[in-house]
């Protein structure tokens, strides 16, 4: 697998010195949600920056209120805590989408993503590889980026009332529904988007699909636009209000 940078490094979120501590709690939030096998104390310090010591009082904090949980190995992995936080945001969008997003995945045999937008960033909510496939591209969710670079900032501000001075790609893709760059947020990569479409306050939404080949964003955009089109009623059922 392949995996594409993403993120913000943490001692860029540390911000004035009394926001250090909850940076630090962030981070290491984080750091312990992006490891598949659990992170030690010490790994959790060392990808933080901090004193082994520091790393043991933010994590015990997180594990106090269900954020993380330590197992019999010493590691600590994501708590319960996090589901309950994860289920609040955008009433569930996530859980929501998954089952079409899994099923577009397998079907084109590429990455398939959800960004929403954030204020001038983009948000990776959700990244789903394909299941059965030898290679594959992939990135963090909680991946941000720009809304100025990539097909999914593109759909984002399509998604957008128009803007005096915008990229003439956003202005076409606002009228077809669909974009394809390359290499705007990894070199030699192709991303599609297509913008799900909600009715505001909801952020603005899109369904992103990377590949190193164009040919398989072509061939896939009609099914990206049939799984942006299911998302939209999906999201705007009774289960979502």
């Amino acid at each position: 697998m392949t995996t594409v940078k993403g993120g913000r490094d943490p001692q860029e979120r540390n911000g004035a010195p009394g926001s250090q501590t909850l940076a630090r709690g962030l981070s290491a939030l984080q750091a312990v949600a992006d490891a598949r096998d659990g992170l030690s104390i010490q790994q959790v310090a060392d990808q933080i920056g901090v004193h082994r010591t520091i790393a043991y009082r933010l994590l015990a904090t997180l594990a106090q209120f269900g954020l993380v949980t330590k197992g019999e190995d010493g590691r600590y992995r994501p708590g319960a805590g996090l589901a309950v936080l994860g289920a609040s945001f955008d009433n569930n969008v996530r859980q929501l989408c998954l089952p079409t997003l899994r099923e577009l995945a397998d079907e084109l045999g590429a990455t398939v993503s959800l960004l929403v937008a954030e204020g001038d960033q983009q948000v990776a909510i959700a990244v789903i590889v394909p299941t059965h496939v030898p290679y594959r591209l992939s990135f963090h969710e909680g991946s941000r980026y720009g809304l100025d670079r990539g097909a999914a900032g593109v759909a984002l501000l399509a998604g957008m009332p128009a803007r005096p001075g915008e990229r003439d790609l956003v202005t076409a893709t606002r009228e077809r529904g669909w974009v394809i760059t390359h290499g705007e947020i990894e070199p030699n990569t192709y991303g599609l988007a297509v913008p799900v479409p909600r009715d505001r306050p909801a952020p603005p939404t899109c369904i992103n699909l990377i590949s190193h080949r164009e040919d398989v964003l072509i061939r896939g955009r009609k099914a990206v636009q049939a799984a942006a089109h299911t998302l939209a009623g999906i999201l705007a059922g009774p289960q979502h209000s």
